[in-house]
């Protein structure tokens, strides 16, 4: 029966209420009464809540992980996010999914087992296009990969796979590795019809193309790390990846940035017209001493002290003491 009562139905209570045929109070009692729950017994929940919704914190990482990389590589704007994540039978999932698509079957090493990502023809021939120098754009009439794009796009699926592996990394360390390609998902039968998977859905958009990805992931195959799937084991291992050896990788790229450091021999103040005077061989007359110690800026901060010289034929500078902070007013703290 639905929840939402006809206009029928409505009428025909309230005249049961005003006639005295039906109680009130009985109405009340029945319904702080225990409610009985549907549960269907050929779909069994293996998935609670909790592991529900720490798979879709892991994969929208894999989301923006992805759309970063898929954008680099097909220099367009690329949006993908997680629509929706929920559990079916492996029979509902094949049923929900159009002819004419590209199906790569994926490994998940160690764990057992094999899942399945799933690109809509707008997708799969999108990045095509984008790849071989087209504006990216889909044909009108999906159609089965020819031999070459079939090779061009497992290239981007290894990509995606690595990604995947970067998103995993805090419940469980994968090796995701590609097996085949399909078209007809008759052909890709990974588990039993009735066996529960976890199906992930994507709303992506390469340029002005529109679709949707896919990735269905068995029972079998999240068994061994269900234990790991709470948020509370998320978090906590989220926090962990701030150790020394990300703190060193971290050290190591600034350690490798460029920055500008300049030397002050000195300073003058001349008249403009003295300026516009100025040729090859005037001599102009700094404010500093030739026994001064010279400033060295990284940008605009004064850092240390030096005194100038020679090495060999080129001019260079010897550091003498490093400038504490606060130590020099005009070092721009």
């Amino acid at each position: 029966m639905s929840d939402v009562l006809s206009q029928s139905e409505i009428d025909a209570l309230l005249s049961a209420l005003s006639t005295g045929e039906l109680d009130a109070e009985e109405i009340k009692v029945e319904e702080k009464s225990k409610k009985v729950k549907l549960y269907d017994f050929k779909r069994p929940d293996k998935f609670s809540k909790d592991q529900i919704r720490t798979l879709q914190m892991l994969h929208d990482s894999f989301a923006r992980l992805l759309t970063t990389s898929l954008s680099g590589q097909l220099r367009t704007m690329v949006q993908i996010q997680v629509v929706s994540v929920e559990q079916l039978t492996y029979e509902e999932f094949v049923r929900s999914i159009p002819t004419m698509t590209t199906l790569t079957i994926f490994d998940m090493n160690p764990l057992e087992g094999s899942g399945v990502l799933e690109l809509g023809p707008n997708i799969t021939f999108s990045i095509i296009d984008r790849l071989l120098g087209g504006p990216g754009y889909a044909p009108e009439k999906a159609r089965e990969l020819t031999d070459i794009e079939e090779i061009i796009i497992g290239k981007v699926i290894n990509r995606f796979l690595d990604n995947l592996q970067e998103s995993w990394k805090n419940v469980a360390e994968i090796n995701p590795s590609l097996k085949s390609i399909e078209n007809n998902p008759q052909f890709v039968q990974l588990v039993p019809a009735n066996d529960m998977v976890i199906v992930i859905t994507f709303n992506t958009m390469i340029g002005k193309s529109e679709g949707i990805m896919s990735m269905c992931l068995p029972y079998i195959v999240l068994e061994p790390v269900l234990p790991k799937l709470s948020a509370h084991y998320w978090f906590a291992s989220t926090r962990k990846e701030n150790n020394a050896e990300h703190l060193n990788l971290i050290k190591k790229k600034i350690e490798k940035a460029k920055i500008p450091l300049i030397v002050e021999l000195g300073s003058a103040t001349i008249p403009i017209q003295d300026l516009l005077q100025l040729q090859v061989g005037d001599v102009v007359s700094l404010d500093a001493k030739v026994d001064k110690e010279l400033d060295i800026k990284i940008g605009t901060r004064t850092k240390f002290k030096a005194r100038p010289g020679l090495v060999g034929n080129k001019v260079a500078i010897q550091i003498s003491s490093i400038v504490e902070e606060g130590e020099d007013e005009n070092n721009g703290y």
